[in-house]
C-alpha cells in the first residue's frame, strides 16, 4: 500500500516540476474546483469536520493565487483577478459558515470560467500563439 502511495506521490511531484507556469495555474483550479465538490457534497452529508477540511484547503489555493499576483506588472487584469479571487474567498467563507451551498455554486461558477480562461491561453501558448510571458506573438510589448 505504501508503495502504490509512493508512486502517485512521485508522479505528481513530477507533473508539478514539469509543468508550464500556465499548467501550474490550471492545476491551482482544478484543485481548488475538487475541494469545492467536495466541500459541497461534506455539505449535503451533513460532515462538518469534512466540510470545513475541504473548504479550508480551496480557501488556501485561493489565497495562493491571490499572493501570486504581480499586482505591480500586472495592471487592471492583476487588480481584476484579486478582485474575482477575494469575492470567491468571501463565498467559501460564507457557505462554510452559514453551511449554504448556494455560495459554493457561486464560487464554482466564477472559479470554473477562470479556469477555462487560463486552459485557452495555454491552447493559444501551445499552438505558438502566445511567446512565454503570454503575450501575442509577433507584436512589440516593450
Amino acid at each position: 500500500m505504501a508503495y502504490g502511495q509512493t508512486s502517485i506521490d512521485q508522479y505528481r511531484k513530477n507533473a508539478v516540476n514539469g509543468a508550464s507556469p500556465l499548467r501550474l495555474v490550471v492545476m491551482l483550479y482544478d484543485g481548488c474546483l475538487k475541494f469545492i465538490e467536495a466541500t459541497k457534497h461534506a455539505m449535503s452529508q451533513g460532515d462538518l469536520f469534512k466540510q470545513n477540511e475541504q473548504c479550508q484547503k480551496a480557501q488556501n489555493i485561493v489565497a495562493e493565487l491571490m499572493s501570486s499576483l504581480d499586482m505591480k506588472r500586472g495592471g487592471d487584469i492583476a487588480q481584476n483577478l484579486f478582485a474575482l479571487y477575494s469575492y470567491v474567498y468571501d463565498r467559501l467563507v460564507q457557505a462554510n459558515l452559514e453551511d449554504n451551498p448556494v455560495y459554493l455554486d457561486q464560487a464554482l461558477k466564477v472559479m470554473s470560467d477562470l479556469r477555462e480562461s487560463w486552459v485557452e491561453l495555454e491552447r493559444q501558448q501551445a499552438a505558438g500563439q502566445l511567446n512565454p510571458a503570454g503575450e501575442p506573438v509577433g507584436t512589440d510589448a516593450a
